[in-house]
């Protein structure tokens, strides 16, 4: 008698049939639109980031190491304002389309 068992007797795993192969669409869908949306939050805040590092403040109520320290966040939040507005500049449809796509290959 063998102890390994034969592959007759293993049984197979079809991922395509049953219940747990077939999440919820509007689940994903909406999961792909807040990955997309976080993406894109994130590109516009590095976009940003990068027209900020040249202007200087300086004032009364303007620069120290205050602001230096919270304009990053201020940056991020713009990026959130942005993505989240309307359709934002259009990279996080692309982002939530490629990630359905994807999905649907699998």
């Amino acid at each position: 008698m063998s102890l390994v068992p034969s592959m007759a007797s293993t049984p197979y795993y079809d991922p395509t049939k049953g219940p747990s192969a077939m999440p919820a669409v509007t689940s994903n869908t909406k999961q792909a639109a807040k990955a997309g949306r976080q993406f894109e939050a994130m590109f516009m805040s590095q976009m940003f980031q990068h027209m900020f590092e040249g202007i200087k403040t300086d004032g009364i109520f303007g620069g120290g190491s205050g602001e230096e320290m919270f304009r990053s966040l201020l940056i991020d939040e713009y990026g959130k304002m942005v993505a989240n507005k309307g359709n934002g500049i259009g990279i996080g449809a692309g982002v939530q389309k490629m990630l359905l796509s994807h999905q649907e290959v699998q």
